[in-house]
């Protein structure tokens, strides 16, 4: 797989993650599907498109395997404009809309793809309004990350930002409670209170949280942990941290008001 193939943005492989976007109306160029495939899920994509006016073309499954960076593409790609991702004040503004407390994700660094796609899967799952993610040294919305969100990468936001840290200090601005994830926390996870504004920082899966941006948190948190093993993936503790989260908002009426 040669470097352009890796970075490349503007193709969503598989039936759900194509599916996902035909109804929240991304904007698709083609969609490509196997000759001779036109049953099941790929029937309902056909028809979408056809309401959507997107073109649908057979192809040669040869064809979608050589494009493929999943190698998982389920007979189906669909050729898009590149993300679009979004700002900042719009993860804020949409949680105002929705008369939520703002409920953010800051990732620092993930680099893996298919852990990414699981963050963004759960993170939308479990009611985050949306995602930071920093320019560099952090994977953006591939291909492979599409695939393994299940397409939960149309139903939430994502901001690309140049610098995290200053990131932080605007949300702190806005009313924002921020909470760093490191197995060294000072508390644990279930002793906070999540449902004021929040945002919870995700390190990377080698190092954590960088040293300047874990001192810019409001406070570390930890989860529970009694194994042997001394570290979770970070899409798993994730989840366990917006698990707490969706339970303490839905038994406060005043969060939802």
């Amino acid at each position: 797989m040669n470097e352009d193939k890796e970075v490349r943005e503007n193709i969503i492989e598989g039936r759900n993650p194509v599916l996902e976007a035909l109804k929240k109306k991304r904007t698709i160029e083609q969609i490509l599907i196997t000759k001779g495939d036109k049953e099941g899920v790929i029937r309902v994509i056909i028809a979408q498109a056809k309401e959507n006016k997107i073109p649908v073309k057979e192809v040669d499954k040869r064809k979608l395997d050589a494009m493929s960076q999943t190698k998982a593409h389920q007979g189906v790609i669909a050729i898009t404009s590149d993300y679009k991702y979004c700002q900042v004040e719009d993860i804020l503004e949409y949680a105002e809309g929705k008369g939520e407390k703002p409920l953010i994700i800051i990732l620092d660094e993930i680099e893996d793809p298919h852990n990414f796609g699981a963050i963004i899967r759960t993170a939308e799952v479990l009611g985050a309004h949306g995602i930071i993610i920093p320019n560099r040294r952090n994977v953006g919305i591939t291909p492979i990350v599409s695939k393994g969100s299940a397409g939960a990468i149309e139903w939430i936001k994502i901001a690309k930002v140049t610098n995290i840290n200053r990131e932080i200090d605007s949300l702190k601005e806005n009313g924002v409670w921020v909470y760093g994830a490191d197995m060294e926390g000072e508390s644990y996870s279930f002793q906070e209170d999540y449902t004021r504004g929040t945002a919870i920082v995700i390190g990377s899966e080698g190092h954590g949280i960088s040293k300047l941006t874990k001192e810019k948190c409001d406070k570390i948190i930890k989860i529970p942990m009694t194994g042997h093993i001394s570290s979770l993936n970070a899409s798993v503790a994730l989840g366990m941290l917006l698990y707490e989260t969706a339970v303490q908002r839905m038994k406060n009426e005043n969060s939802f008001s």
